[in-house]
């Protein structure tokens, strides 16, 4: 998500409730005799009851998350908010594992047809991702600068709770009254991590108690003329009901008394008891960031983190090898297109020209607000021009609509990466690509078309609202997150824009490569900081060695490593999982091979694990 951060949306989920399962399609049958006839069908019959088994599933997980429920379109259940403690994360686990044993008792894995066994073997090898954490759980950081719910609730409320009737509306004060019970929920556990050791570093207290702070900004929190964004967004729903005649102007502002109301018992309190504790907390913070290894099970945790981030065995050695190579392959190809663009310095100070001159306006967009339009807008123009061209690569395509929006003031950081939001499965939601504008010199025009696509079309859009919208397999595949494929999938979308004819010109070319080579940074700074025990400054000095990315961004970056410890090394080691198997089926497959029918084989099963990609592609292969 993510992108943004470029992970926003992995995040995000997880936060709202533990994700379910991933898929793929049937395969093709040819004329078969009448006894093959009658195996399939007692498979079948076995398969369609594992199927209905496993919609029951997902329906029973989601019951268990109201806010989740709201994020796929529903409204059952819409006035309330999570249940956020430890406590209910115990019960969710108890009902996994129930539900894992309960399948292989009650249904026959050798009786099932292809796809199916996919999903079976998903669904246990996600409860084998959750059970290999779960020794780890008071091991994350429940707040940081990237993600937590204190960020998550008013962007859920702002962007998901949609208000059409009244009860909508009363609902969604329920809701605002209910908010701070659960962000206290998340102190509490904050609380027993830092007492087992488990702390973010220093700066993650700054952000979070600077993102808390933005959210009491406005009335009813203080004085000001102006509304606080969740007091704002009530207004402007309520507003609404009263233009299409749903409601009064008095019962209007009868409903915006009673958020108030919920807005000063509830949430101000909740967010001052946590901008207290942090604050608190920080006067005796180190002020020398350290990796994961520093905490207690340290190097196990990590390496679990790898594993479920790559969905591979990769070592932490062998990751920050493959880094190694990356950039150094990559740095060749910057070369030559330094040529093309007609740069007669070396490659560092051509970094350093980007760096350095923020007046270009060839580079950057001015500092304003028509600067900042400017840059939405021809962000739009980049995804509906690959919008047209999407048809000659894809046969499925998503329903849902994307759109491209400012962060809100509350959240947004000078140099933090973009990121999407996902649209509702029924396609009434669009999708969301958020924009970080605070400061136009930390977002360069070289970069914004890769990232563009990156979180668009053919990007994080295209895939996620492709698999949410499947209904050809069991539900719970619809919504899984697995990071290597998900974000593998959205870097390997930056080249392909370029086959697709993006990028006409060199600059733009080069901030394609300078994508790829923030990604292939990722794999040596993440492995350097959580496991060579890299400091800071260390591995921000890597990154302005080899990018053109302004110091605030690499601080930024540098920064979200620490916090998202093995995430970072998923997009690259997922996008060349992916152009290994396109060139695979290319060889194989010669003049049968279909770029369409690949894409949509590889978007038409949702989001799986690397190991269980390959295995769809060796099918695909095997039956052409």
């Amino acid at each position: 998500m993510k992108s943004p951060n470029k992970t926003g949306f992995c995040f995000t989920l997880s936060l709202v409730a533990a994700s379910m399962m991933g898929c793929s399609p049937a395969t093709e049958t040819s004329q078969i005799t009448t006894q093959q006839e009658a195996s399939v069908s007692t498979e079948q019959t076995e398969s369609q009851r594992l199927n209905a088994w496993f919609e029951t599933q997902y329906e029973a997980q989601l019951q268990r998350s109201p806010m989740t429920m709201t994020m796929r379109g529903k409204k059952a259940r819409y006035g309330e908010i999570d249940d956020l403690s430890e406590k209910a994360t115990d019960e969710r686990f108890a009902l996994a594992e129930a539900a894992v044993k309960e399948m292989k008792e009650t249904f026959d894995y050798d009786k099932l047809d292809d796809a199916t066994k996919i999903s079976w073997n998903i669904f246990e090898y996600q409860f084998e991702q959750q059970k290999r954490m779960r020794p780890f759980q008071r091991r994350n950081y429940i707040f940081n600068q990237m993600f937590g719910m204190h960020t998550m609730l008013p962007t859920f409320m702002i962007n998901y709770h949609k208000v059409d009737s009244e009860q909508d509306l009363k609902d969604y004060i329920s809701r605002l009254s209910q908010a701070g019970r659960a962000i206290n929920q998340l102190i509490d556990q904050a609380r027993i991590n830092a007492d087992e050791g488990v702390k973010a570093p220093y700066f993650a207290y700054e952000k979070v108690i600077e993102q808390s702070e933005g959210i009491l900004s406005g009335k009813p929190f203080d004085d000001s003329e102006n509304d606080s964004a969740l007091m704002a967004d009530t207004r402007t729903k309520a507003q609404a009901l009263v233009d299409s005649g749903v409601i009064t102007r008095e019962q209007a502002d009868a409903y915006l008394q009673a958020a108030e109301e919920a807005l000063k018992t509830s949430i101000g309190p909740a967010y001052q008891s946590l901008i207290q504790w942090f604050g608190d907390d920080l006067a005796d913070m180190d002020k020398v960031a350290k990796g994961v290894w520093a905490l207690p099970d340290g190097e196990a945790y990590y390496n679990a983190m790898l594993a479920q981030s790559t969905t591979t065995d990769m070592t932490a050695e062998e990751i920050h090898q493959l880094g190694l190579k990356e950039v150094a392959r990559i740095r060749q190809e910057m070369e030559k297109v330094k040529g093309e663009m007609g740069f007669e310095g070396s490659l560092r100070e051509l970094f350093d020209y980007f760096r350095e001159d923020k007046d270009d306006a060839r580079l950057f967009y001015p500092n304003t607000d028509e600067g900042r339009e400017g840059y939405l807008s021809d962000t739009r123009d980049y995804i509906n021009a690959m919008k047209e061209k999407l048809p000659d690569y894809f046969g499925r395509l998503p329903k849902a609509d994307l759109v491209v929006k400012r962060v809100e003031a509350f959240r947004e950081q000078p140099g933090a990466a973009q990121h999407y939001f996902p649209s509702s499965p029924d396609g009434s939601t669009p999708g969301v690509y958020y924009v970080h504008l605070i400061d136009m010199t930390m977002m360069p025009k070289s970069e914004m078309e890769a990232i563009a696509y990156h979180e668009g079309v053919p990007g994080h859009h295209m895939q996620i609202a492709i698999a949410q919208e499947l209904d050809k397999v069991p539900t719970f595949r619809t919504q899984l997150f697995f990071t290597s494929y998900v974000e593998g999938w959205a870097l390997y979308a930056e080249r392909l824009a370029s086959e697709m004819g993006a990028y006409k010109e060199p600059l733009s070319n080069f901030g394609r490569l300078h994508s790829e080579m923030w990604r292939a940074i990722r794999l040596v700074v993440d492995t350097g900081i959580h496991a060579k025990k890299w400091t800071e400054q260390q591995a921000i000095d890597y990154f302005l060695d080899n990018s053109p990315v302004s110091e605030g961004q690499a601080v930024s970056e540098i920064q979200r490593y620490f916090v998202m410890p093995g995430q970072a090394t998923s997009y690259k080691i997922g996008m060349i999982k992916i152009l290994e198997l396109r060139e695979k089926a290319k060889t194989a497959l010669g003049d049968k091979f279909d770029i369409r029918e690949f894409h949509d084989l590889v978007l038409g099963g949702g989001a799986v694990p690397l190991n269980t990609l390959e295995l769809m592609v060796n099918d695909w292969i095997a039956s052409k």
